[in-house]
């Protein structure tokens, strides 16, 4: 019968994660690119911080019951221009005609050429998000950018720390995977990364594949408000459960002191409990929530 139970639960799990492994073999051209530490000179920028240009959808592939995964064509012989960690402004038309603007973290590498890689998770009250999920392939999107947001560096610190939430994830695995394919970066990096149920976790075979390779240096805990109980302990959830709290903070991220940042993205009420949301003219602001009451300042807090 325990092994009949085994068996079931063993092929829930494998239905859960179904939906990302079509990430596996996108994550096989995206993140096995050789980094070349080599003087060269860089290729063109497809995009512009100053104007908007048109880019056209190459390909698309649902990742998890919400969340796909978009390819954009760039001109031959070009990249996006990216620097880590960077953001795009994205743009786009409802059918009831309104203009959306919203800023998307790519998550092709830096020097990936002739493509630029996203992943989007659409929300039911996400205007743009909702025009992402309609795209087809074909058809096109105007972008403007980078915007550059936390320089990041090989051995800039010691220890980076990161808690995302939902598509929060997106600038960590900019930083994860620009560090861990350097290998003169010896910066240790440590995630948490929480959502509401198993099935809505992005990339988490990628993850985990990341973490398994280089266990030396990447761990990832992850969090989740409504986790599988299995089946008389069989098939239990071994992470966090709930939300992220201090206990979590204290156990899985580096603690504040020199030399160490946390970086912090996810959705408003996440980002208020955990380090405070930025201020309205979207500068850093104090730290405040369960990060402040730990210790941390903002010298060592980081939100995207």
């Amino acid at each position: 019968m325990l092994q009949s139970l085994r068996h079931s639960i063993g092929a829930s799990r494998a239905a859960l994660a179904a939906g990302a492994v079509g990430l596996a073999a996108v994550g096989a051209t995206v993140w096995e690119t050789p980094f070349s530490t080599a003087a060269a000179k860089s290729p063109e920028a497809a995009l512009s911080p100053k104007e908007w240009r048109v880019f056209k959808l190459a390909s698309r592939k649902q990742l998890t019951h919400n969340t796909h995964f978009y390819r954009f064509e760039l001109p031959e012989g070009t990249t996006a221009g990216l620097t880590t960690a960077s953001c795009l402004v994205t743009k786009g038309t409802t059918p009831a005609g309104e203009t959306v603007i919203r800023p998307y973290t790519p998550t092709s590498l830096n020097d990936a050429v002739g493509h630029l890689d996203f992943v989007v998770k659409v929300y039911e009250k996400g205007n743009m998000s909702k025009i992402f999920g309609d795209l087809k392939v074909g058809e096109s999107i105007e972008m403007k950018g980078p915007i550059p947001k936390l320089p990041y560096e090989a051995n800039k610190y010691k220890e980076v720390g990161m808690i995302a939430g939902g598509s929060g994830i997106t600038p960590m695995l900019q930083i994860i995977q620009e560090s861990l394919r350097d290998p003169r970066d010896k910066t240790r990096l440590s995630l948490i990364f929480a959502n509401v149920e198993e099935k809505d976790i992005i990339m988490k075979d990628r993850l985990d594949e990341l973490a398994a390779k280089h266990s030396d240096r990447f761990s990832v805990y992850y969090v989740l408000n409504k986790p599988p109980k299995g089946i008389f302990g069989i098939g239990g959830w071994k992470g966090g459960e709930g939300h992220v709290s201090k206990e979590h903070i204290r156990a899985h991220m580096p603690a504040p002191k020199d030399g160490s940042i946390v970086c912090v993205c996810g959705p408003p009420p996440m980002m208020n409990a955990i380090s405070g949301d930025k201020n309205p003219d979207k500068s850093q602001g104090e730290v405040q929530g369960m990060l402040k009451d730990l210790g941390y300042t903002s010298d060592t807090v980081y939100k995207f």
